[in-house]
């Protein structure tokens, strides 16, 4: 491995996750704003988005801390809010192949986004796929981490109405979909989870639609496989 190895790496995938650290510094700010209003300050902030580092469940992690501890409930609640990344790791399985020691912390930092990012783009010629995956994932940790605690320190300055904070999410997930809309030509997979989510959201009500939505769809993507790849490669 060549001594610039990692540093090209690094300038590589850097303007690949703008578009993130645009919606993370936003998005980990509204975050760090609700902790500091429940009287959470920078170090449980930083610490929590360092080892949990997913922005829904740190989200509804926040009512969780003020009511009645219930762990089973909590587990859960986890586990659905964040059942999707079952799947992201098994589709993720070949492109982590070679990824050797940096495994463990990129399977960590699959967040939906830089699962958006790692599926989509390949690295540039002659960079290596698993510093480039890997820096895509630390850099998206660092904006998520930053965020928390610039909005923390903001909200521990500054009072006033946090109402609707949360819905940065979902407009992050908008911004990142209509991207990955009009730079790919095959919009099978989009379609797929589009449509597959709305029928299930209308079967299974907005509480339980989510665990059959993905289930669902990893049956309609494994079934339509051959034709993604044919989309693909014409």
């Amino acid at each position: 491995m060549q001594k610039n190895t990692k540093k090209e790496a690094l300038k590589a995938a850097f303007p690949v996750t703008i578009p993130v650290l645009t919606g993370y510094i936003f998005l980990g700010m509204g975050y760090g704003v609700l902790m500091s209003s429940i009287g959470y300050g920078l170090r449980w902030t930083v610490f929590m988005s360092l080892l949990i580092f997913a922005g829904s469940i740190q989200y509804i992690s926040i009512a969780l801390l003020t009511s009645a501890f219930n762990p089973l409930y909590t587990l859960l609640l986890t586990l659905m809010v964040n059942a999707r990344h079952l799947f992201y790791g098994i589709s993720m399985l070949e492109r982590y192949k070679g990824a050797g020691r940096l495994k463990p912390y990129l399977v960590f930092g699959l967040t939906d986004e830089t699962f958006s990012l790692l599926s989509a783009v390949e690295p540039p010629e002659g960079i290596s796929r698993k510093w480039f995956q890997f820096f895509v994932t630390m850099l998206n940790h660092v904006y998520w981490v930053a965020g928390s605690a610039l909005g923390n320190i903001i909200g521990s300055m500054i009072s006033f109405n946090t109402k609707g904070l949360d819905f940065v999410l979902t407009a992050l997930f908008v911004v990142i979909f209509i991207d990955q809309w009009r730079s790919t030509k095959n919009h099978i997979p989009a379609l797929v989870g589009v449509g597959g989510s709305l029928l299930c959201l209308l079967i299974f009500g907005q509480e339980n639609f989510m665990i059959p939505a993905m289930v669902l769809i990893l049956v309609l993507l494994t079934a339509l496989r051959k034709r993604i790849d044919r989309e693909v490669r014409s």
